[in-house]
């Protein structure tokens, strides 16, 4: 199981520490490991300062569903409010990105990500973990995909 992570607000490094401690104090959670960090451009509406993104991979006794609510409520212990407008920033934000080989399509819950295969800031670090996994519903290898979109502009290493 694989979970991004995103903070374009406030203290960004400090946003996804508290959201990987969460996770890892989350019963039925596991954090296995985690990503390197990249820099990223906004994609969404102006204005708005670079992302710091990261894939986490867990393991989870909890089903889809009660995995997504927990991130959910995770966000929202690090002051995420959801204004209705996509790709607003945001101080925390975390996506189900895949669960295993499952693929859920449930009103609020869309398993894998709707649009994984076509974001370049989510792709580079699931590609450091998971580069052979293969995306459930294309087909394709998560480092494939990853190769369709890479933007070194826009994606960046984050160092240090």
């Amino acid at each position: 199981m694989y979970v991004a992570l995103g903070s374009n607000l406030g203290d960004r490094d400090a946003h996804l520490a508290a959201a990987l401690d969460a996770i890892r104090s989350s019963p039925r959670i596991e954090l296995v490991r985690m990503s390197p960090v990249f820099e990223t451009d906004p994609v969404g509406p102006p204005p708005q300062g670079p992302y710091l993104n990261a894939v986490a991979e867990v393991r989870s006794e909890l089903g889809p569903r009660e995995l997504l609510d927990r991130l959910l409520e995770i966000e929202a212990e690090q002051g995420r409010t959801r204004s209705g407008l996509r790709d607003s920033a945001r101080s925390l934000d975390l996506d189900l990105l895949l669960f295993g080989d499952r693929v859920i399509d449930e009103p609020g819950l869309q398993v894998p990500h709707p649009r994984l295969h076509t974001r370049a800031f989510v792709l580079a670090p699931l590609a450091a973990l998971a580069a052979r996994a293969v995306h459930p519903v294309l087909g394709v290898t998560i480092q494939k995909l990853a190769e369709r979109v890479h933007d070194p502009e826009a994606v960046r290493l984050r160092s240090g």
